[in-house]
């Protein structure tokens, strides 16, 4: 068996909580249109998933910042680290921005630019490995 290294558990941490955050948001994304029907359902489900969806970014920062000080990148891969960087930006920003929102277009609209941020960031740090 391989040993354990703290290098394993940064990524595991790292790869669990971008599984929540981005899974967790497609996997809402897909049941918001069969809750609308209950009323109240939906807010309900926004509001548990917002309990382990924040928290999950928090370790995403977290872990990235020490992923960013173990590798140490410059050149093509510092520039590919500063985009996704900007797309957990967006990514962050949006989502509170969907939480407070009050219409369907706002929710629509910082919802969608949520999702696309947590998914270019995912892009761009598996191609950082």
């Amino acid at each position: 068996m391989l040993a354990i290294t703290l290098e394993n558990v940064r990524v595991f941490l790292h790869v669990l909580a971008a599984t929540i955050w981005v899974g967790g948001q497609l996997t809402l994304g897909a049941l918001v249109p069969a809750l609308r029907g209950y009323e109240g359902v939906t807010k309900v489900a926004a509001t548990r998933f917002n309990l382990v969806a924040w928290p999950a970014f928090g370790v995403l920062l977290l872990t990235g910042i020490w992923n960013m000080q173990a590798a140490g990148f410059s050149g093509p891969a510092a520039m590919t680290l500063n985009v996704k960087l900007g797309f957990v930006v967006l990514s962050g920003v949006s989502a509170f921005l969907h939480a407070q929102a009050k219409t369907p277009k706002g929710l629509a609209i910082w919802g969608a630019l949520g999702l696309v941020g947590a998914l270019a960031a995912l892009f761009f740090g598996v191609q950082l490995g």
